[in-house]
């Protein structure tokens, strides 16, 4: 089983969301069985799953103290992915998960806050020794400041060509349990969760196999 942990020091760029959706994309990819994970005393991604008709991905209750156990017997259940999503903070706690990841995925807006908030996290995903990657998220559509954006984080890390950009459908699809791959799976939104998927696998596969 591959763990991806999704981090960012910012509040708001999207690692629930994000989280949701990769776990999602990979089931109707037909790469699962897939569970969610949620680190995150405000409890968004377990308060989305719960509101789910869907019982895929699958959804595990945890606790900071058994996270390395319960990833050792969700792996012997014989799930391929786990998506974990973590707190808006740097702290202890959260450099024990990223110390679980298989690869951190680190959502940013492209903005300047945002981009002064990387440091922290590269940090701390390289301190781990643990791959990583960043995912431009709630872009704007023609904006130069994305662009400056992708441009800036390059000089940390690799950036995900699939850009999330901002729109409606995504936070529309989080109120009900569903991500806009299930609204409208030939939608813009949905492809750009497709491709961001496609590219997260081809990085812990790349990484792996440096490993």
């Amino acid at each position: 089983m591959k763990t991806i942990v999704l981090a960012s020091q910012k509040g708001g760029a999207g690692k629930t969301t994000l989280a949701a959706h990769l776990a999602v994309a990979a089931e109707l990819a037909g790469e699962g069985p897939c569970v969610l994970m949620d680190t995150d005393p405000q409890g968004s991604l377990a308060a989305w799953w719960n509101g789910r008709t869907d019982e895929n991905p699958k959804f595990a209750p945890v606790t900071l103290k058994e996270l390395p156990e319960k990833l050792e017997l969700l792996d012997a259940a014989g799930f391929a992915y786990a998506f974990i999503d973590t707190p808006p903070a740097i702290t202890e706690s959260i450099r024990s998960v990223v110390a679980q990841a298989d690869f951190v995925l680190i959502p940013t807006r492209p903005s300047p806050h945002d981009l002064r908030a990387v440091g922290q996290t590269v940090e701390m995903a390289v301190t781990a020794h643990r791959p990583f990657a960043f995912a431009v998220t709630q872009a704007k559509t023609n904006s130069r400041l994305t662009v400056q954006a992708m441009a800036a984080l390059s000089e940390h890390g690799v950036v995900a060509s699939a850009i999330i950009h901002d729109r409606v459908d995504f936070a529309a699809s989080m109120i009900d349990g569903r991500t806009v791959l299930e609204v409208d799976q030939k939608g813009r939104s949905a492809g750009e969760v497709t491709q961001l998927w496609q590219f997260v696998k081809a990085r812990i596969k790349e990484s792996t196999k440096a490993r």
